[in-house]
């Protein structure tokens, strides 16, 4: 099977969806909890589990992208280690 998505994209794209994981499970768990800081404001939403599960579908598409972008990684490297010439 043949990579989609170059190496550079790849890799670039496992390291912004590793962040993303992180700090939207910190703020869709801070809106779950009702955490003051996020649910303290009058402008703030009102229902902070409604919130909380956006976030958190959220998270699950960048969980796709990393298994995404993680096995086209996988490719670049099976590849370059059959000895294949890259012209990209």
């Amino acid at each position: 099977m043949k990579p989609v998505v170059s190496a550079m994209n790849a890799w670039t794209c496992i390291v912004v969806s590793v962040f993303a994981i992180v700090i939207l499970s910190v703020i869709g768990a801070l809106f779950k909890t009702e955490n003051h800081i996020m649910m303290g404001s009058t402008d703030d939403p009102k229902d902070g589990g409604a919130v909380a599960g956006a976030v958190f579908g959220a998270v699950f598409i960048y969980i796709g992208f990393f298994v995404f972008c993680g096995f086209q990684a996988f490719l670049h490297l099976r590849e370059s280690r059959r000895g294949a010439i890259s012209l990209s």
